[in-house]
């Protein structure tokens, strides 16, 4: 699978997040605000996954059908692989 810009895009940002995390700590900042930035950080890894799997699934479920397969096993699969990142 290749990852678009946006993807990386988003990943970036997070990684902002977590220096920015990891900043704050170093500087002795209340843990409230550490944890609403680790909180955004991880609802953001969150929406990449779906985001991934979503993508994945649609190229996945596309060429399955050009060949004439069947797609029940590949929505199964990304539905457990969301539900285990969980």
């Amino acid at each position: 699978m290749e990852y678009n810009q946006q993807v990386k895009n988003r990943l970036r940002r997070i990684e902002g997040q977590l220096k920015g995390a990891l900043s704050m700590m170093e500087q002795g900042k209340d843990c409230r605000d550490v944890v609403t930035q680790l909180s955004a950080a991880r609802s953001a890894i969150d929406r990449t996954m779906g985001v991934i799997v979503s993508s994945n699934l649609e190229h996945c479920v596309r060429e399955s059908l050009k060949q004439g397969e069947p797609t029940e096993g590949l929505v199964k699969e990304a539905v457990q692989l969301l539900v285990k990142s969980r």
